[in-house]
C-alpha cells in the first residue's frame, strides 16, 4: 500500500509541531505563509522571522527564572546576545527590544554597538561582555567604550599577555574584567585543551600577584564555555564541576567576584524528533550552584548565558526550488535545488550539521529516499543525512508537473550568512539569494519586506575587479 510523504511525517513525529503546520497541504512556517512569498518573490530566498528572536530571549528568561524561584537562589540571570551569530541590524535590533546584553568578540563589534549608541538604541548602562583575541584595534575601542561611560562592560582576560596590554590603556576608573577558563575537550575532539581561555593555575596566580587589590580592575566573572554545548552528559557535568571549583578558590582570592559565565549551548532543533528538557538542564545547574555556594558559604553568583545559536538560530530559512531530478543508477535519485548548499547553508558542508528539511508543497504526494545536491561544480555540494534513518525522504514528483517541488531548510539563522560571506564572492559565482524579513506590527498582523534582492553579477564582477 502507498503511503503519502504527509502520512510518514505524521506517523513518524508529533506533527504539526511549534513552527510547523499544514494550511490546504502547504507548508506554513511559525504561521509565514511560504508559498505566497515564493510566488511574490520566486526562489531562492532567506527567510528571517523577527518575532521568534523574542520568543526565544522571553523562554530562556522564563526557563531559569523558574530554576531561580523553584530554588530560593539569590543571584540573577543575564541574558546575553553574541552579536558574531548574526549582525544584520535587524536581528540586533529585534533582540535590543527584549533589553538584552550583548558579547562582542572581534573590534568590529565595538562599531556596531558604537552606532547603535549614536542612534540612541542602548545606553551606558547595558551590560557587554567582551571576548575573543585582543587585538591592538579592539583594545583600543574596548577603551574608546569604557571613556565614553560603558562602566557595566566586561572584558573577559583569555591569555595572560593580555593584562600587560589592559595596563597600558588610558581608563579613567576602575575597569571591569574576567578570565577565562579553559576546557578539555570532548572525546571526539582532535585536540585535547581548548585554545581559548587560562588553566586553572595561571588564573588563580594571575588573579592573587596582579588582579586583586588592584585599584585599576574590579575582578566580575568567571567564564566558562564548552564547544559541545550545554548536555546531560558526564563530560559536560565534569567539566562543570571543575569550573565551580574554580569559581570558589577566586572569591576567596577576590572576594569583589559576583558573576559566573556559563557560555552558550542551549541547543535548538535539528530534526522534527529533537528532545531536550530546557527546564531540566537548567534546574540542574542552579541547584548544582547553589549546593556549591552554601557548602563552601560564598555568595551565589549571577549566572550568565551568552546565547547566540538559540536566539536565533529557529528564525531562519532558506527556500529553494527542485530545478530537476536524475536517477544516476538504482540507489541514487538526486533532486538538483536552484542555489548551491556549500554557500547558502555551510555549516551542514563543513561541519555535517543537521537543520530540518522539509517541502513546501506536495504532502499528499508518494515520497522516496533522494539525495539533494546543488548547483556548483563541486562533489561536496550536497545534503543527504536526515532524521528518518539518516536519509533524506522527500515527495515524488513528475517533471511534467505545472508546480515545481519546493523544499526548505529551517532554523538556518544562526552563522550561516557570516560564514558563507553574505554579499561576496561565492564558489562558482552562486549570488547570495534574496533576504525577506518578516515581523509583526503592534495589533499582531504580519508584515513583510525585501530587506535584500539577489546578489547580482555586476556587484561581483566589481569585487572582483572586472568593472575597472
Amino acid at each position: 500500500m502507498n503511503h503519502s510523504y504527509k502520512e510518514l511525517i505524521e506517523q513518524s513525529y508529533h506533527f504539526p509541531q511549534e513552527g510547523f503546520r499544514l494550511d490546504n497541504g502547504l507548508l506554513q512556517f511559525n504561521d509565514v505563509d511560504l508559498t505566497k512569498l515564493i510566488k511574490k518573490y520566486g526562489t531562492p530566498f532567506r527567510l528571517t522571522y523577527l518575532p521568534k528572536i523574542r520568543d526565544q530571549i522571553v523562554e530562556a528568561r522564563s526557563i531559569f527564572g523558574l530554576a531561580i524561584e523553584k530554588h530560593g537562589y539569590t543571584g540573577r540571570y543575564e541574558f546575553c546576545y553574541c552579536t558574531k551569530c548574526c549582525h544584520f541590524s535587524h536581528v540586533v535590533r529585534t533582540a535590543m527590544k527584549e533589553n538584552v546584553s550583548l558579547e562582542t568578540s572581534s573590534s568590529f563589534d565595538i562599531d556596531l554597538i558604537e552606532r547603535l549608541f549614536e542612534n540612541h538604541r542602548i545606553d551606558e548602562d547595558r551590560y557587554i561582555v567582551h571576548n575573543g583575541y585582543k587585538t591592538p584595534d579592539y583594545l583600543t575601542k574596548i577603551e574608546r567604550l569604557h571613556n565614553l561611560g560603558f562602566h557595566h562592560s566586561v572584558t573577559i582576560i583569555d591569555d595572560l599577555e593580555e593584562l600587560d596590554k589592559l595596563d597600558r590603556l588610558d581608563i579613567k576608573i576602575p575597569m571591569k574584567i574576567g578570565v577565562r577558563l579553559s576546557v578539555e575537550q570532548g572525546p571526539s575532539a582532535s585536540y585535547y585543551t581548548s585554545r581559548m581561555g587560562l588553566n586553572k593555575e595561571d588564573i588563580l596566580e594571575l588573579v592573587h600577584t596582579r588582579i586583586a587589590n588592584n585599584p585599576r580592575y574590579d575582578l566580575k566573572m568567571l567564564h566558562f564555555f564548552v564547544d559541545s554545548g550545554i548536555s546531560d552528559s558526564l563530560y559536560y557535568w565534569g567539566e562543570f564541576k571543575k569550573a565551580l571549583d574554580v569559581y570558589v578558590e577566586l572569591k576567596r582570592i577576590a572576594p569583589e567576584l559576583s558573576a559566573l559565565n556559563i557560555g552558550g549551548g542551549f541547543p535548538i532543533r535539528n530534526s522534527l524528533g529533537f528532545d531536550y528538557d530546557y527546564q531540566y538542564i537548567a534546574d540542574l545547574i542552579i541547584e548544582s550552584i547553589k549546593t556549591t555556594c552554601e557548602r563552601e558559604h560564598i555568595q551565589e553568583p549571577n549566572i550568565y548565558t551568552e546565547f547566540g545559536k538559540y536566539t536565533v538560530g529557529e528564525s531562519g530559512a532558506v527556500i529553494f526550488e527542485v530545478l530537476t531530478q536524475k536517477q544516476q543508477n538504482d540507489a541514487e535519485l538526486w533532486y538538483i535545488i536552484n542555489n548551491s548548499l556549500m554557500n547558502t547553508i555551510p555549516d551542514a558542508w563543513s561541519l555535517n550539521e543537521k537543520f530540518i528539511l522539509l517541502p513546501v508543497n506536495k504532502w499528499e504526494n508518494e515520497y522516496s529516499r533522494v539525495n539533494i545536491g546543488g548547483i556548483s561544480c563541486d562533489q561536496y555540494d550536497y545534503y543527504n543525512s536526515e532524521d528518518l534513518n539518516q536519509q533524506i525522504v522527500l515527495p515524488i514528483y513528475d517533471k511534467s508537473d505545472d508546480e515545481p517541488l519546493y523544499v526548505g531548510f529551517f532554523h538556518t539563522g544562526a552563522y550561516q550568512d557570516s560564514i558563507s560571506g553574505y554579499g561576496g564572492i561565492k564558489h562558482c559565482l552562486i549570488p547570495s539569494p534574496k533576504q525577506i524579513v518578516v515581523d509583526v506590527d503592534e495589533h499582531g498582523n504580519q508584515i513583510e519586506y525585501l530587506y535584500r534582492d539577489e546578489q547580482s553579477v555586476q556587484t561581483m564582477l566589481d569585487i572582483l575587479g572586472y568593472n575597472d
